[in-house]
């Protein structure tokens, strides 16, 4: 009896298992639904598509999606676009949203635009609902010198037609931040700017900074405008510091070249007062020279030695008498 048993509840178990089998690659339940919802598919269709490892659930889905809104897609293109990579229920959701709101894209377009890495039913929903796109900051300078700080808003609508290939976000803030610069730039006056903001949304939009991009920009709005740094004082205050520096090392040089050739002055003068002393030195020689030869006798040697005395009492009387000492108490100090 025992045996028995278990040879029953073996052959539920495996006869559970087969069914279970059975009804993964024969999706009975999922064909069902899309009979009930005018999807001609058959069985074996379904159970081609587990071999070649498509869902059939994700398919059916999409087939059912599509032509409860209207929509003709055969299998084949779904099943193309899944084992492509593609997101086939996004590609029908978005089909389905243009339908919808009158937008013209077809599958082969919806297909490239989803396979080139693009939410395409993001793009349809901002092209029925365009986005407003903040931009960071954006400093320039006016033609007197005063920089502005400005903050843009972009409103941008999703461009089907060049979603494949097309510029991103960062390409509209980068060409609206130059646009934005060249405007402010171009003013002659940081008044006229504040007094008028909307004369660079005018300028920006002339540009046609949209072309090549995958939107469309619909306006541009300056959100907030502030009066930043003086740059032209700035840049007027720091040449003339680099001209004052400039005229210092000037001067140092000037001053460096005087003490140098006062240097080399006093080098000269010293090298003829030893010229000189080199001379004096000789005259004893000549002296002692002329009294061997008998041309120098002794009383012209006293008359030299008497003119050379009145000389140095001379000398000493033409120089200013020097202040005596004072001691430690105010009293002159003997001169010794």
């Amino acid at each position: 009896m025992e045996s028995s048993f278990v040879v029953i509840v073996a052959i539920g178990i495996a006869s559970l298992f087969g069914l279970w089998i059975i009804l993964y690659f024969i999706p009975v339940g999922l064909w069902f639904s899309a009979l009930l919802s005018g999807v001609r598919i058959s069985l074996i269709q379904l159970v081609f598509m587990r071999w070649r490892k498509v869902p059939p659930s994700v398919i059916v889905t999409a087939m059912i999606n599509a032509t409860k809104a209207g929509l003709t897609i055969t299998r084949d293109e779904l099943e193309a676009h899944y084992l492509a990579g593609g997101r086939v229920k996004l590609v029908v959701n978005a089909l389905i949203s243009a339908d919808k709101a009158n937008i013209p894209l077809n599958f082969k377009a919806a297909t490239a635009i989803d396979l080139a890495g693009r939410d395409v039913f993001e793009a349809v929903q901002m092209s029925v609902n365009p986005k407003v796109i903040n931009t960071p900051p954006v400093a320039a300078v006016a033609k007197d010198g005063i920089q502005l700080i400005a903050k843009a808003r972009v409103t941008v609508r999703a461009n089907i037609r060049q979603l494949v290939g097309g510029a991103g976000e960062e390409t509209i803030l980068a060409r609206v931040g130059e646009g934005v610069v060249s405007s402010i730039g171009s003013a002659d006056s940081h008044k006229s700017v504040l007094e008028n903001p909307d004369s660079i949304s005018k300028v920006v939009l002339s540009k046609g900074l949209d072309s090549g991009t995958a939107f469309e920009i619909l306006s541009i709005d300056i959100a907030d405008i502030d009066v930043g740094k003086n740059i032209g004082a700035q840049l007027q205050m720091d040449q003339a510091n680099a001209d004052k520096n400039i005229a210092q090392a000037k001067a140092e040089e000037r001053r460096a070249m005087a003490v140098a050739n006062e240097q080399e002055m006093k080098a000269k003068a010293q090298e003829a007062r030893a010229k000189v002393i080199e001379a004096e030195a000789e005259i004893p020689k000549a002296i002692a020279d002329s009294f061997r030869s008998g041309n120098l006798g002794v009383m012209d040697y006293y008359k030299f030695q008497n003119i050379q005395a009145d000389t140095r009492m001379r000398d000493s009387i033409a120089e200013p008498q020097q202040k005596p000492k004072q001691g430690p108490k105010g009293t002159d100090s003997p001169l010794k």
